[in-house]
């Protein structure tokens, strides 16, 4: 489920996507590419799958998004929502 999405007028163009299931939260880093290319799935979904590359510095992990996949039609008549911050 995606929780927020943030884009910083100070992040050339990157956005910053906090997604949580059962396990947990994964902090998302979007690229300027990957939201042009995936922008409906990228800015709409509420339920939303995300693959690419871990990166890791000093004991802090994000996923560098590289593809989405929009599963919200998955919620049925649930409804979520997230926190948008610009």
């Amino acid at each position: 489920i995606v929780i927020s999405r943030q884009m910083p007028g100070t992040s050339n163009g990157v956005m910053f996507m906090t997604l949580e299931d059962e396990t947990g939260c994964v902090n998302v880093i979007v690229r300027p590419e990957l939201l042009a290319r995936q922008r409906r799935a990228t800015l709409d979904s509420q339920l939303l799958a995300a693959s690419g590359v871990w990166q890791v510095v000093s004991d802090v992990r994000h996923l560098v998004a590289q593809h989405f996949e929009d599963l919200t039609p998955l919620l049925g008549g649930l409804r979520t929502s997230s926190r948008e911050f610009h």
